[in-house]
């Protein structure tokens, strides 16, 4: 299975932000849309960074609550990994967890095409064992 069969089962909506935005106001959005993080992108569409939970904690932790009034682009992370269509889940989950993220971009020829969590990772492996799980209990009930 490959990271294009996530996104085909979750869709490719994708909240994005600028790296001008208030930390304040980006936190709205993460909690508006029930996410835990947005792509920053710079104005030609291409990922200038990702902003995340994880970002403002460290922020707060850094800079007490004036944070809320910060840029976004000074907090976010820079770096980002992304991973292909083609990509697979196992990979996508080994990636996650050797850098400890939970957030990578799907990217193909500079096209951002949606964004998996590690939550849609764990949903998607979930319903792929269950599937198995009946496909092996209707193999045995009409084996005999």
């Amino acid at each position: 299975m490959h990271a294009r069969d996530i996104l085909k089962n979750k869709g490719n909506r994708i909240v994005t932000a600028n790296a001008e935005m208030s930390v304040a106001d980006v936190s709205r959005m993460l909690h508006d849309n029930r996410i835990g993080a947005v792509l920053v992108l710079k104005a030609d569409g291409r990922i200038a960074g990702i902003f995340s939970e994880r970002d403002i904690v460290t922020g707060m932790a850094k800079h007490g609550a004036a944070v809320t009034e910060m840029s976004v682009g000074a907090l976010m992370t820079r770096e980002v990994m992304t991973c292909q269509p083609t990509d697979l889940i196992a990979d996508i989950m080994a990636i996650m967890t050797a850098r400890r993220i939970r957030h990578l971009p799907v990217v193909e020829e500079d096209r951002l095409l949606g964004i998996i969590s590690i939550g849609d990772v764990v949903k998607y492996r979930l319903d792929e064992a269950a599937h198995e799980v009946d496909s092996l209990r209707e193999y045995v009930m009409t084996a005999h």
